[in-house]
Protein backbone atom coordinates (compact mmCIF):
# COMPACT_ATOMS: atom_id res chain seq x y z
CA UNK A 1 0.00 0.00 0.00
CA UNK A 2 1.34 3.42 -1.00
CA UNK A 3 1.98 5.71 1.94
CA UNK A 4 -0.43 8.62 2.19
CA UNK A 5 0.90 12.16 2.37
CA UNK A 6 0.07 14.21 5.46
CA UNK A 7 -1.41 17.44 4.13
CA UNK A 8 -2.38 19.15 7.38
CA UNK A 9 -2.32 18.53 11.12
CA UNK A 10 -4.72 20.72 13.07
CA UNK A 11 -5.86 20.98 16.66
CA UNK A 12 -8.46 18.22 16.29
CA UNK A 13 -7.99 16.69 12.82
CA UNK A 14 -5.33 15.22 10.54
CA UNK A 15 -5.73 15.36 6.75
CA UNK A 16 -4.03 13.00 4.29
CA UNK A 17 -3.92 12.86 0.49
CA UNK A 18 -5.16 9.47 -0.73
CA UNK A 19 -2.56 7.88 -3.01
CA UNK A 20 -4.46 5.08 -4.72
CA UNK A 21 -7.83 3.43 -5.24
CA UNK A 22 -11.30 4.84 -5.87
CA UNK A 23 -10.56 8.11 -4.12
CA UNK A 24 -6.99 8.66 -5.31
CA UNK A 25 -6.19 12.36 -5.18
CA UNK A 26 -8.97 13.10 -2.70
CA UNK A 27 -8.36 13.85 0.98
CA UNK A 28 -8.94 11.58 3.97
CA UNK A 29 -9.91 13.62 7.03
CA UNK A 30 -9.25 11.90 10.37
CA UNK A 31 -11.10 13.23 13.41
CA UNK A 32 -8.86 12.75 16.45
CA UNK A 33 -9.68 12.71 20.17
CA UNK A 34 -7.63 15.89 20.75
CA UNK A 35 -9.68 18.62 22.46
CA UNK A 36 -9.23 22.34 23.09
CA UNK A 37 -9.96 24.32 26.23
CA UNK A 38 -8.08 25.88 29.12
CA UNK A 39 -6.35 24.85 32.32
CA UNK A 40 -7.99 25.69 35.63
CA UNK A 41 -6.48 24.65 38.97
CA UNK A 42 -4.09 22.38 37.10
CA UNK A 43 -6.86 20.48 35.31
CA UNK A 44 -8.10 20.75 31.72
CA UNK A 45 -11.49 22.34 31.10
CA UNK A 46 -12.65 21.36 27.63
CA UNK A 47 -14.32 24.16 25.67
CA UNK A 48 -14.43 24.43 21.84
CA UNK A 49 -14.40 28.22 22.15
CA UNK A 50 -10.69 28.08 23.06
CA UNK A 51 -7.86 27.40 20.60
CA UNK A 52 -5.33 25.47 22.73
CA UNK A 53 -5.26 21.66 22.89
CA UNK A 54 -5.37 20.66 26.56
CA UNK A 55 -5.95 16.91 26.33
CA UNK A 56 -7.96 14.13 24.74
CA UNK A 57 -11.53 12.89 25.12
CA UNK A 58 -11.83 9.18 24.27
CA UNK A 59 -14.26 8.62 21.41
CA UNK A 60 -14.56 12.32 20.59
CA UNK A 61 -13.23 11.88 17.06
CA UNK A 62 -15.92 9.35 16.11
CA UNK A 63 -18.65 11.59 17.55
CA UNK A 64 -17.32 14.61 15.65
CA UNK A 65 -17.25 12.62 12.41
CA UNK A 66 -20.87 11.48 12.84
CA UNK A 67 -21.92 15.05 13.52
CA UNK A 68 -20.08 16.37 10.48
CA UNK A 69 -21.52 13.65 8.24
CA UNK A 70 -25.06 14.38 9.45
CA UNK A 71 -24.79 18.10 8.79
CA UNK A 72 -22.96 17.83 5.48
CA UNK A 73 -25.75 15.56 4.21
CA UNK A 74 -28.39 17.91 5.63
CA UNK A 75 -26.78 20.89 3.90
CA UNK A 76 -26.60 18.98 0.62
CA UNK A 77 -30.35 18.32 0.88
CA UNK A 78 -30.83 22.10 1.31
CA UNK A 79 -28.71 22.86 -1.76
CA UNK A 80 -25.71 24.20 0.20
CA UNK A 81 -22.40 22.95 -1.22
CA UNK A 82 -19.42 21.64 0.76
CA UNK A 83 -16.30 19.57 0.17
CA UNK A 84 -17.89 16.41 1.65
CA UNK A 85 -17.92 13.19 -0.41
CA UNK A 86 -18.53 10.28 1.99
CA UNK A 87 -17.70 8.76 5.38
CA UNK A 88 -15.12 5.99 5.27
CA UNK A 89 -14.79 4.92 8.94
CA UNK A 90 -16.12 5.83 12.38
CA UNK A 91 -13.77 8.79 12.65
CA UNK A 92 -12.86 9.39 9.00
CA UNK A 93 -14.42 10.98 5.93
CA UNK A 94 -13.44 11.53 2.32
CA UNK A 95 -13.50 15.12 1.06
CA UNK A 96 -12.65 17.05 -2.07
CA UNK A 97 -9.26 18.80 -1.88
CA UNK A 98 -9.91 22.44 -1.11
CA UNK A 99 -7.92 25.63 -0.63
CA UNK A 100 -8.90 27.71 2.42
CA UNK A 101 -9.37 31.45 2.00
CA UNK A 102 -5.79 32.64 2.42
CA UNK A 103 -3.06 34.96 1.13
CA UNK A 104 0.70 34.67 0.65
CA UNK A 105 2.95 37.21 2.38
CA UNK A 106 3.63 40.21 0.15
CA UNK A 107 7.19 40.80 1.32
CA UNK A 108 8.79 37.55 2.54
CA UNK A 109 12.21 39.22 2.57
CA UNK A 110 11.21 41.04 5.76
CA UNK A 111 11.85 39.20 9.01
CA UNK A 112 8.62 38.30 10.75
CA UNK A 113 6.53 38.25 7.57
CA UNK A 114 4.07 35.36 7.40
CA UNK A 115 1.29 34.19 5.10
CA UNK A 116 -2.37 34.24 6.00
CA UNK A 117 -2.75 30.46 6.13
CA UNK A 118 -6.54 30.41 6.32
CA UNK A 119 -9.54 32.05 7.91
CA UNK A 120 -12.37 30.80 10.05
CA UNK A 121 -15.67 32.56 10.50
CA UNK A 122 -17.47 32.66 13.83
CA UNK A 123 -21.19 33.24 14.10
CA UNK A 124 -22.93 34.12 17.31
CA UNK A 125 -26.53 33.77 18.43
CA UNK A 126 -25.58 35.00 21.91
CA UNK A 127 -22.82 37.07 23.50
CA UNK A 128 -20.66 34.43 25.17
CA UNK A 129 -17.06 33.22 25.20
CA UNK A 130 -14.45 35.50 23.65
CA UNK A 131 -17.17 37.90 22.48
CA UNK A 132 -18.15 38.72 26.05
CA UNK A 133 -14.49 38.85 27.11
CA UNK A 134 -13.90 41.49 24.42
CA UNK A 135 -17.14 43.35 25.11
CA UNK A 136 -17.74 42.95 28.87
CA UNK A 137 -20.13 45.90 28.87
CA UNK A 138 -22.89 43.65 27.49
CA UNK A 139 -25.03 41.27 29.52
CA UNK A 140 -23.67 37.72 29.19
CA UNK A 141 -25.59 35.66 26.64
CA UNK A 142 -27.61 38.59 25.31
CA UNK A 143 -29.16 37.90 21.92
CA UNK A 144 -27.11 38.56 18.82
CA UNK A 145 -28.46 38.32 15.28
CA UNK A 146 -26.10 35.62 13.96
CA UNK A 147 -23.22 38.08 14.13
CA UNK A 148 -20.39 36.94 11.81
CA UNK A 149 -16.70 37.62 12.51
CA UNK A 150 -13.48 36.59 10.74
CA UNK A 151 -10.43 35.17 12.49
CA UNK A 152 -6.96 34.21 11.32
CA UNK A 153 -6.37 30.59 12.23
CA UNK A 154 -3.11 29.45 13.79
CA UNK A 155 -1.53 28.63 17.12
CA UNK A 156 -3.43 31.66 18.42
CA UNK A 157 -6.58 32.82 16.62
CA UNK A 158 -6.67 36.57 15.94
CA UNK A 159 -9.75 38.63 15.14
CA UNK A 160 -9.48 40.45 11.80
CA UNK A 161 -11.95 43.00 10.47
CA UNK A 162 -13.72 42.56 7.15
CA UNK A 163 -12.47 46.03 6.19
CA UNK A 164 -8.89 44.79 6.64
CA UNK A 165 -9.60 41.72 4.52
CA UNK A 166 -10.93 43.93 1.74
CA UNK A 167 -8.22 46.60 1.87
CA UNK A 168 -5.39 44.02 1.89
CA UNK A 169 -6.88 42.17 -1.06
CA UNK A 170 -7.64 38.92 0.72
CA UNK A 171 -11.31 39.18 -0.30
CA UNK A 172 -13.40 41.51 -2.41
CA UNK A 173 -16.43 43.29 -0.95
CA UNK A 174 -18.67 40.99 -3.00
CA UNK A 175 -16.92 37.91 -1.57
CA UNK A 176 -17.26 39.27 1.97
CA UNK A 177 -21.00 39.72 1.52
CA UNK A 178 -21.21 36.23 -0.01
CA UNK A 179 -19.36 34.77 2.99
CA UNK A 180 -21.62 36.52 5.50
CA UNK A 181 -24.69 35.25 3.66
CA UNK A 182 -23.34 31.70 3.37
CA UNK A 183 -22.33 31.51 7.03
CA UNK A 184 -25.80 32.78 7.97
CA UNK A 185 -27.49 30.12 5.81
CA UNK A 186 -25.45 27.29 7.30
CA UNK A 187 -25.91 28.65 10.84
CA UNK A 188 -29.68 28.76 10.34
CA UNK A 189 -29.72 25.09 9.29
CA UNK A 190 -27.58 24.02 12.25
CA UNK A 191 -29.51 26.16 14.75
CA UNK A 192 -32.85 24.90 13.47
CA UNK A 193 -31.81 21.26 13.54
CA UNK A 194 -30.50 21.59 17.09
CA UNK A 195 -33.68 23.40 18.19
CA UNK A 196 -35.78 20.51 16.87
CA UNK A 197 -33.97 18.34 19.43
CA UNK A 198 -34.47 20.75 22.33
CA UNK A 199 -30.98 22.27 22.12
CA UNK A 200 -29.76 25.83 21.54
CA UNK A 201 -26.62 26.84 19.67
CA UNK A 202 -24.80 29.68 21.42
CA UNK A 203 -22.19 30.14 18.73
CA UNK A 204 -20.09 28.29 16.21
CA UNK A 205 -17.32 28.64 13.66
CA UNK A 206 -16.89 27.47 10.08
CA UNK A 207 -14.04 27.33 7.61
CA UNK A 208 -14.66 28.27 4.00
CA UNK A 209 -12.62 27.76 0.88
CA UNK A 210 -12.57 26.84 -2.80
CA UNK A 211 -12.23 23.40 -4.37
CA UNK A 212 -8.93 22.75 -6.12
CA UNK A 213 -9.64 22.80 -9.83
CA UNK A 214 -13.18 24.02 -9.15
CA UNK A 215 -15.10 27.01 -10.46
CA UNK A 216 -13.81 29.36 -7.76
CA UNK A 217 -16.99 29.57 -5.71
CA UNK A 218 -16.68 29.76 -1.95
CA UNK A 219 -18.13 26.83 0.01
CA UNK A 220 -18.00 25.10 3.38
CA UNK A 221 -14.92 23.01 4.14
CA UNK A 222 -13.54 21.39 7.31
CA UNK A 223 -16.36 20.28 9.68
CA UNK A 224 -19.49 20.93 11.71
CA UNK A 225 -19.15 19.12 15.04
CA UNK A 226 -18.98 19.59 18.82
CA UNK A 227 -15.46 20.95 18.19
CA UNK A 228 -16.84 24.03 16.45
CA UNK A 229 -20.14 24.58 18.28
CA UNK A 230 -21.17 25.72 21.74
CA UNK A 231 -24.54 24.19 22.57
CA UNK A 232 -26.71 24.46 25.68
CA UNK A 233 -30.05 23.23 26.98
CA UNK A 234 -32.67 25.08 28.97
CA UNK A 235 -32.45 28.20 26.80
CA UNK A 236 -35.46 30.40 27.59
CA UNK A 237 -35.56 33.66 25.61
CA UNK A 238 -37.39 36.65 27.04
CA UNK A 239 -39.40 39.18 25.00
CA UNK A 240 -36.19 40.76 23.69
CA UNK A 241 -34.65 37.40 22.84
CA UNK A 242 -32.05 37.38 25.65
CA UNK A 243 -31.77 34.22 27.70
CA UNK A 244 -33.98 34.72 30.75
CA UNK A 245 -32.10 32.22 32.94
CA UNK A 246 -28.63 33.70 32.42
CA UNK A 247 -28.36 34.62 36.12
CA UNK A 248 -28.64 30.92 37.06
CA UNK A 249 -26.53 29.62 34.18
CA UNK A 250 -23.68 32.07 33.64
CA UNK A 251 -20.67 32.33 35.93
CA UNK A 252 -17.97 34.93 35.29
CA UNK A 253 -14.62 35.57 36.95
CA UNK A 254 -12.11 38.41 36.78
CA UNK A 255 -8.68 37.69 38.20
CA UNK A 256 -5.14 38.66 37.21
CA UNK A 257 -6.52 40.97 34.57
CA UNK A 258 -8.28 38.09 32.78
CA UNK A 259 -11.98 37.45 32.34
CA UNK A 260 -13.55 34.01 32.11
CA UNK A 261 -17.14 33.08 31.41
CA UNK A 262 -18.78 29.68 31.82
CA UNK A 263 -22.31 28.59 30.94
CA UNK A 264 -23.36 25.86 33.37
CA UNK A 265 -25.98 24.60 30.91
CA UNK A 266 -23.45 24.25 28.10
CA UNK A 267 -23.10 20.64 27.00
CA UNK A 268 -19.77 18.88 26.86
CA UNK A 269 -18.99 16.77 23.79
CA UNK A 270 -19.86 13.64 25.79
CA UNK A 271 -23.20 15.09 26.93
CA UNK A 272 -23.99 16.22 23.42
CA UNK A 273 -23.29 12.70 22.20
CA UNK A 274 -25.96 11.33 24.53
CA UNK A 275 -28.59 13.96 23.74
CA UNK A 276 -27.95 14.45 20.05
CA UNK A 277 -28.18 10.89 18.80
CA UNK A 278 -27.34 10.35 15.13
Amino acid sequence: MTKEKLVYRGKSKDVYEIAEGKYAGKYRMVFTDRATGYIENGKPVFDPGYDVVVGEIPGKGAVACRFATHFFKLLKDRGIASHFIDSSADNEMIVEPAVPISMAEEAPEYAGSAPLANLEFTWRNNGQGSFWRRYPFIKPCRKLNCLVEAWTKGDTDILITFESLEDTGVMTRAEIEQVKSLVGEIAAVVTGDMASRGLHVIDGKFELGRLKGGDGRILLIDEISPDVLRVCRGYAPDARGDCSIHARCIETKFAGGKRTIVAKNQLTAAELQKVYVM
